[in-house]
């Protein structure tokens, strides 16, 4: 029998993907060249309406504001009384990712003497303690903070890796964090419903952070040890994997995953390398693989906790293209410039 809390949700969720950014609205932006003729482009879109009331002067005033916009966007979806528990679960277990980059900026922070940025987002923003997280001045005192906010396994991870030590040891815990992250999504996936299918999801997110970081390695010359900084847990590279994997030359890297999903993608890679030597290509193009990965395994899927996990990606890449073009027409550069890191949705 048909739930009704799914049918009110997945109607919600559809409908706001219909007001998003798209290809088209992008398109029109390479062509004009001041900031306000950006708003205008996206004004028939939701986060185009939000930007309307927003006052701005500086890009740092427009990427509060696009945060702010996505931190009402998932308190939208906690706030209907109707949504469905596995739809809260994801949510909850999927916005630690702010966390995460938060707790990283944090470190990066004491590591440099400069306050650290931080993104109005989760579960320690939630708890109001973003600016102690920010004005951190040691390791311990992010570890405290951690755990009062109850996010007492990356408070461990932090207590593990001796970050004070160097910048590789600090690299390693922030590699360490990432992996704490998707442990924990994969494990929230074993109890809601399509859990199979959403794990498949997450795990293959996992499979092409990971080919990002070989293939950088790879190009970098750095040697097997940057299989320290991957993430366990992927679909079909399995750590032995990524052993083989780094220890290849980047050339011979689509022979040895021929029969996977991701042959076209390192072979795309590959050939976009040889072209231009820029390692900057790894980037571009697996965030876009990434996205079409993601699309085909969660949008399809209507009535199920599988639509906000889906959403949630579609709302990043939209927060993600906004943040590069806005901060392109702030330095004056031609949008065309950027275009190749740009993400485009349909």
């Amino acid at each position: 029998m048909l739930d009704p809390r799914y049918a009110f949700i997945s109607a919600y969720i559809k409908g706001e993907e219909a007001k998003i950014v798209t290809s088209n609205h992008i398109n029109r932006m390479s062509k004009v060249s001041s900031i306000q003729d950006i708003l205008g482009i996206i004004s028939d879109t939701d986060i185009g309406s939000y930007l309307e009331e927003a006052p701005v002067e500086t890009f740092d005033d427009l990427d509060e504001h696009l945060w702010m916009y996505f931190g009402e966007c998932l308190e939208h979806l906690e706030w209907f009384k109707t949504t469905p528990p596995d739809i809260l679960k994801i949510l909850k277990a999927y916005i630690v990712k702010y966390d995460v980059l938060n707790t990283k900026a944090a470190l990066q922070g004491i590591s440099t003497g400069k306050k650290a940025n931080m993104i109005p987002i989760g579960v320690v923003h939630n708890h109001g303690l973003l600016d102690e997280l920010s004005n951190a001045e040691n390791v311990d005192g992010i570890i405290k903070l951690l755990i009062e906010c109850k996010l007492e396994g990356y408070a461990s991870v932090l207590e593990e890796y001796k970050i004070d030590e160097g910048v590789k040891p600090r690299l390693l815990a922030e590699a360490k964090l990432d992996g704490e992250y998707y442990k924990n999504l994969l494990r929230i996936t074993r109890g809601v419903k399509d859990g199979s299918i959403l794990s498949k999801a997450f795990s293959t997110i996992i499979d092409m952070t990971n080919l990002q970081i070989i293939l950088r390695a790879i190009i970098g010359g750095m040697d097997s040890k940057a299989a320290e900084y991957t993430i366990s847990g992927g679909y079909m590279i399995s750590d032995a994997v990524i052993r083989d994997l780094i220890s290849l030359k980047l050339s011979d890297i689509p022979g040895r995953l021929e029969n996977t999903q991701y042959y076209d993608v390192v072979e795309e890679v590959v050939s976009s390398y040889d072209k231009s030597t820029s390692i900057t290509v790894v980037e571009e193009i697996i965030e876009k693989h990434k996205f079409r990965l993601s699309k085909e395994i969660l949008s399809p899927r209507v009535l199920s906790p599988l639509m906000v996990a889906w959403y949630l990606i579609l709302k990043e890449i939209e927060i993600r293209n906004l943040r590069l073009i806005l901060k392109a027409m702030f330095d004056n550069m031609p949008i065309e410039e950027i275009r190749n890191y740009l993400v485009l949705p349909s």
